[in-house]
């Protein structure tokens, strides 16, 4: 999809306070309102202008934005980053579902998770959601972790401000990605004596540097030796619970997959853990392993590429 820059759309600057993009948007919204403009495509520039605004007037979606930098120019290829709002508090969104249609792709991509709640008010505290990523592990054994948030705020010129929110949150053991965690009571706080609201966290799990993450099931990848492929052998792999040994069978290929039964996320049933092996050829950077290749070339006759008809 393609970035957008809603300063730029809006004419303001980075710096810009709530009272210029307020003004911004009101002149840009009187020129190009499709009821009254003569512009070609004044509608379609009409709900880009209220798209930006609705980024920047939220303290909160604004300072979010400003965390993908300055170095994106608008009409990239843009993916947001799987972390890009973790630490943020949220609150719901103040437009009706039928306005969030109206966004583009971009913004869902961003403020997709934190804008389901119509425009209704309530005396109680809004709940509040944020972004907390995790290790994988703390799914395996739980966890309690002391995490900041950063809630924005407008100052008294109009700028946007962090303010830090630091809770002590329990991870329950079996937690998978995306899922979430409440936290009764750690929302908003409610109007006339009501109570707060809830706040919300979806958990994300850092990437890990062995296992990948696929719902409760988790893969890795597991380099075999070519005779251990075609003869068959019983070799070591890592799980997340401990090293165990898994029988390759004869004739195996790359991208084959083995399943280990209950090795993945812990839960009511347990995730598996699959093995993809990646057959890994051993460099040829002696004498003696290229001649041993030479051999190989000799007796076996073997080509490859039989299947392409070459």
């Amino acid at each position: 999809m393609e970035f957008k820059d809603y300063y730029t759309i809006l004419g303001v600057e980075r710096t810009a306070t709530a009272d210029d993009i307020k003004g911004a948007y009101r002149k840009l919204a009187r020129k190009y309102h499709p009821d009254v403009s003569k512009e070609a495509g004044a509608e379609a520039r009409f709900k880009e202008i209220g798209e930006a605004y609705e980024v920047l007037k939220d303290p909160e979606k604004r300072a979010a934005y400003d965390q993908l930098g300055t170095g994106w120019r608008a009409g990239q290829e843009f993916t947001p980053p799987p972390d890009w709002a973790a630490g943020f508090e949220f609150a719901p969104g103040r437009f009706s579902t039928a306005d969030a249609a109206e966004f583009s792709d971009f913004f869902s991509s961003l403020f997709g998770n934190f804008t389901r709640q119509a425009d209704v008010h309530h005396s109680h505290g809004e709940d509040r959601h944020a972004k907390i990523v995790i290790p994988l592990e703390d799914a395996f054994h739980g966890a309690t972790r002391t995490i900041t948030l950063r809630a924005p705020r407008l100052d008294s010129e109009g700028r946007v401000v962090l303010r830090d929110h630091t809770l002590s949150v329990r991870i329950p053991k079996g937690i998978r990605d995306s899922q979430l965690i409440r936290l009764a009571g750690q929302g908003a706080p409610g109007s006339g004596g009501a109570s707060s609201g809830d706040l919300y966290l979806e958990v994300h799990f850092d990437p890990h540097s062995v296992y990948r993450v696929e719902g409760h099931d988790l893969s890795l990848t597991l380099p075999i030796a070519p005779w251990e492929a075609a003869l068959g052998a019983t070799v070591k792999a890592p799980t997340p619970t401990g090293v165990v040994e898994v029988k390759i069978p004869a004739g195996s290929q790359s991208g084959q997959k083995l399943r280990l039964k209950g090795r993945g996320i812990p839960g009511e049933p347990s995730g598996d853990l699959y093995l993809v092996l990646d057959v890994v050829v051993p460099a040829a950077d002696t004498e003696r392993a290229q001649q041993l290749y030479r051999t190989m070339a000799q007796e076996l006759a073997f080509n490859p590429r039989r299947t392409l008809g070459v």
